[in-house]
């Protein structure tokens, strides 16, 4: 028996592979099959099952293909409503997988329809628990995803209520060492305080996990529905694509169109520009957006923009054209794309620089926008007089900020305020609008 992880770190999930005598399960695939049909080649064996903890609202998952690639068959709970060829997972039902046993546990909480996977090893033994969004290390899943899509809906209260009594009924029941395998880690908005361990055991959870202290169902349901972050726009979207299977990866890529750099655009279309802030300042195209290709792209480009939006897709050079595409089709958002170019060498529209001096020594002098998070601003005000306003609310909100003197936009490190000053600047008038940046560190 073998277990691999697979980490998707920009999304901050976690996949599996469990092996038995040339026989592999895959669990909560990512949208790319490749990594898994690579593994199975090298070790040569079969992928015979795929298996969905719950519809996934922060990525969208590769399990249809796979399925359909390998002839494998896909097992997922009966609450979930797949519109796809599956077979029904739920207490009571098991797998056999070469030499060891999966069993179905229903632990709903982060959604009506979330199953964890108990694996029994070649003795009959409780070896681990593939948790889904169920439990995570030093967490638990938000209960706040499911109260308008999917084939069962249910208020952020009920499914709280239900986490309490999956967790201490279902899951803090096993054996102390029995190891824990989730769906994600610290970075994911599935919960709201993950650690960035990328395993536990049962035992560990226990005596160190905030919400799997002793504590009541009411103050469980206080606790967990309390200071959740925010939920992007493409989640619900996600959610519905997963219940159905998407398309297949490769071709759903290749569709996307490269165009020449000088190519004219769509008239008002909205423009993504991925390029690093200090080439996106010098010019960039008119509507464009500055979100950085960096480490949570995915998530940011699936905050701010609708999942009815069509976009063109800036990048910075012709290498990173499919790169950045792949991206895109983790969360199912290469279907919007215009098409995809770099920068033409005319763009004209700069962003101006700051007198960073000025701002010290006469910060009345200006607009400041916070655009951090809420918890963020709970836990520290940095400047007592900014109008706050979170970069994912920025867009339907952009007109509550003023343009009676220069505006100044500030996050945590940067990567935000890049964003929200080429959000801001084109609706405000007459007035220049700075970024902070990372100038923020002396402040």
């Amino acid at each position: 028996m073998k277990i691999e992880q697979f980490e998707d770190k920009g999304l901050a999930h976690y996949s599996y592979i469990i092996m038995s005598d040339a026989e592999i399960a895959v669990i909560d695939p990512t949208r790319d099959p490749k990594q898994y049909e690579e593994y199975a080649m090298l070790h040569d064996a079969r992928i015979t099952t795929i298996i969905e903890t719950h519809p996934h609202a922060d990525f969208v998952s590769g399990h249809l293909e796979l399925a359909e690639a390998k002839n494998a068959t896909i097992y997922v709970s009966e609450l979930l409503g797949a519109e796809y060829k599956h077979t029904t997972f739920d207490d009571g039902d098991v797998i056999k997988l070469g030499k060891v046993t999966l069993k179905a546990i229903n632990t709903p909480g982060h959604s009506p329809d979330s199953i964890s996977i108990l694996l029994l090893d070649e003795e009959g033994k409780e070896h681990a628990v593939f948790t889904g969004d169920t439990l995570f290390i030093g967490d638990v899943g938000r209960p706040d995803l499911r109260e308008n899509v999917g084939n069962l809906t249910a208020s952020r209260e009920e499914l709280a209520r239900q986490m309490y009594h999956s967790t201490r009924e279902k899951l803090m029941t096993l054996p102390d060492d029995v190891l824990v395998y989730p769906a994600h880690g610290a970075g994911s908005l599935c919960g709201k305080g993950m650690s960035s361990a990328n395993s536990s055991t049962i035992g560990d959870e226990k005596r160190t996990n905030p919400a799997l202290q002793p504590m009541s169902e009411d103050a469980f349901v206080q606790y967990l529905t309390s200071d959740q972050p925010f939920v992007p726009k493409y989640f619900e979207h996600a959610v519905a694509i997963n219940r159905k299977g998407a398309p297949k990866y490769e071709s759903s890529v290749k569709r996307v169109p490269v165009l020449p750099a000088d190519h004219e655009l769509e008239k008002n279309a909205l423009v993504i520009d991925t390029r690093p802030q200090a080439q996106f300042k010098k010019g960039h195209l008119p509507n464009s957006i500055n979100l950085q290709d960096g480490g949570k792209f995915e998530t940011w480009l699936g905050s701010i923009v609708w999942p009815t939006e069509q976009f063109y897709l800036v990048v910075e050079n012709e290498a990173k054209v499919q790169e950045i595409i792949s991206k895109t089709a983790r969360i199912g958002y290469n279907r919007l794309i215009l098409g995809a170019l770099t920068c033409p060498p005319e763009a004209t529209d700069k962003t101006p620089e700051l007198n960073l001096e000025d701002f010290k020594q006469h910060p009345e002098n200006y607009t400041i926008v916070d655009v951090r998070n809420w918890n963020e601003i709970k836990q520290r005000k940095i400047f007592p007089s900014a109008l706050e306003i979170p970069l994912p609310e920025l867009r339907e909100r952009v007109e509550e900020v003023p343009a009676d003197k220069p505006v100044i936009i500030h996050c945590a490190a940067g990567y935000r305020s890049a964003a929200a000053t080429s959000i801001v600047k084109p609706h405000v008038v007459g007035v220049p609008v700075y970024d902070l940046g990372d100038a923020i560190s002396q402040f």
